[in-house]
């Protein structure tokens, strides 16, 4: 088990609650009412912990090393899924995944970003950051469902498009504008769900939708708590100031009305509990498609539009 720095006084407990249990095997002796006023203990202070977290906490959570991805994700729920590759134009961007899936008899595309969990995986999957071939492979997937009327669901978890050169030389900006102009125009339902990190238009890209969705413990902003310190303060040591300031959790997004509905997450994250995890997500997209499939595409495509026309506030000048 991996712990972040503020689980420090959890992962004591919890170490001193394994030790227990392997001297009373070891030594034959019952310490049951040791264990379960340990095991309280651990969860009273779970609970204290994670509903008291900071943003940059948050952040934390939301890059937790065992955290499940979108493959992850897929696996739980799509009861089939046949990845498709490619944008049909240059490569397959390894860091955009998608494909048709079928959940409890429901077909739908499913598109979402790719981390890795060791070193080789993320440089296979560049750290989750997409180049302009991945977001033209999205478009193009997202093309293909409005053709056969197949729902789209999106995992938003990346943190940003990726900013290299080769990325800008071949369009990065181009294509995710592109991707934000036709997810407007869309006549199937779309589900967007940030499951980990929501950063800049590397989320944007993917994350124009009839409801957008936020698991507990993630966060969707302009631009990272890191890489904010660094243009203010020209230094990282402010990250946390950068994230109060940014205002980028759940909760923040869900008072700004920039998203629909926070879908909670079990008690320590994510990673505790992924399989339930994914039965929340599972049921949350089930549901979402019961509600938006009983609109007719034109209805449908105009609330879209109606819903990212009044975030924000224009002044006319």
């Amino acid at each position: 088990m991996n712990y972040l720095d503020f689980e420090k006084p959890i992962a004591d407990l919890e170490s001193k609650l394994s030790d227990m249990q392997q001297l009373a095997i070891e030594n034959d002796v019952d310490v049951t009412d040791a264990v379960k006023s340990l095991e309280d203990k651990i969860k009273t202070l779970k609970k204290e912990t994670y509903q008291n977290l900071t943003r940059w906490q948050r952040v934390q959570v939301s890059r937790h090393p065992d955290r499940p991805y979108t493959l992850d994700y897929i696996e739980y729920i799509a009861d089939k899924f046949i990845e498709l590759h490619g944008d049909r134009a240059v490569k397959d961007d390894k860091a955009m995944i998608g494909g048709l899936a079928e959940i409890d008899g429901q077909s739908v595309m499913i598109i979402g970003h790719q981390k890795g969990r060791n070193t080789k995986q993320r440089q296979y999957r560049n750290f989750g950051m997409a180049n302009p071939d991945g977001y033209r492979k999205a478009l193009r997937l997202m093309k293909m469902a409005e053709k056969f009327n197949v729902p789209i669901v999106t995992f938003i978890d990346t943190p940003g498009a990726f900013p290299g050169l080769e990325a800008e030389e071949r369009g990065q900006a181009e294509a995710i504008a592109k991707n934000l102009k036709e997810m407007f125009l869309l006549k199937v339902p779309v589900i967007c769900i940030v499951i980990g990190e929501g950063a800049s238009g590397g989320a944007l890209g993917i994350g124009i939708g009839d409801k957008v969705f936020m698991l507990e413990n993630t966060w969707y902003s302009v631009i990272s708590p890191e890489s904010c310190s660094s243009i203010l303060w020209r230094s990282w040591d402010y990250k946390e100031q950068a994230a109060e300031a940014l205002k980028l959790t759940a909760s923040d997004m869900l008072k700004f009305g920039l998203i629909d509905e926070i879908v909670k997450e079990p008690l320590g994250g994510a990673h505790i509990e992924p399989v339930l995890m994914a039965k929340k997500i599972k049921k949350t997209i089930l549901d979402t498609l019961k509600q938006l499939t009983e609109l007719n595409p034109e209805e449908r495509m105009n609330l879209r539009i109606d819903k990212f026309s009044k975030m924000g506030v224009v002044v006319n000048g």
